[in-house]
């Protein structure tokens, strides 16, 4: 069995049934809850050994983005929220709160498994030494960030976002080819995603946040002046 726990929040017994069953072929230890109530519970008993939750939206008690906002006040862990919405406007809503990756209902187990691999595969990698980029000191093995020695609050996203980056810094990078890296897979919104992510990563870096330049028709280029 995998030393990997995933918690699983759905109110239909059988979505979560589902999703166990494809997730323990692959040997993940698995928890579940049936309400946003019962899911904060068992995170807050858990939170050490939780690597991925798998929340749904529309549930009694407590909504998703409830649940969300309270477990983004107390840790980083990944989260890909499942919903039946498939809204544009609802993504965006998503990733502002802190989602680290999301699937619309009705969708592929096969798919589902896929994302869960490529997050845990990003969250769970190589121990790697802190690098300082100019002020901006990043270390892999926390996913933390620092600017001028004090820690700034990332979320998932934000932190792969900026480390993809950093990572190439001096090439200017297109739209689709952050998307495809950073999301790791193929994304049919419309740029404003990664946009309004960036600015709020600018606004955390502060007078750093200049490091980040707009190649206007491109992308986006992180060069240190």
């Amino acid at each position: 069995m995998s030393d990997i726990c995933i918690l699983i929040v759905d109110d239909e017994s059988r979505m979560r049934k589902l999703i166990k069953d494809f997730l323990m072929q692959k040997n993940y230890r698995i928890l579940e809850a049936a309400d946003g109530e019962e899911a904060l519970k068992i995170f807050e008993d858990n939170q050490n050994t939780i690597s991925l939750i798998l929340l749904d939206v529309m549930m009694p008690k407590l909504d998703g983005w409830s649940v969300l906002r309270q477990i983004r006040q107390m840790s980083k862990v990944p989260i890909m929220m499942l919903t039946a919405r498939g809204e544009e406007q609802d993504e965006l809503f998503g990733f502002e709160l802190g989602v680290d990756e999301y699937i619309s209902k009705p969708f592929s187990p096969k798919i589902l498994v896929a994302r869960v691999e490529a997050i845990l595969k990003r969250t769970q990698g190589e121990k790697m030494e802190p690098k300082d980029y100019g002020g901006i000191t990043i270390d892999p093995e926390g996913r933390t960030v620092k600017v001028d020695g004090k820690q700034i609050e990332m979320s998932l996203r934000e932190y792969e976002l900026l480390k993809y980056l950093v990572d190439n810094a001096n090439i200017a990078l297109s739209r689709d080819k952050i998307l495809n890296n950073v999301w790791n897979y193929d994304y049919y919104g419309d740029s404003r995603t990664i946009d309004s992510h960036i600015k709020k990563i600018r606004h955390k870096l502060g007078k750093k946040g200049k490091y980040i330049e707009t190649m206007r028709g491109v992308g986006y280029k992180f060069e240190v002046k």
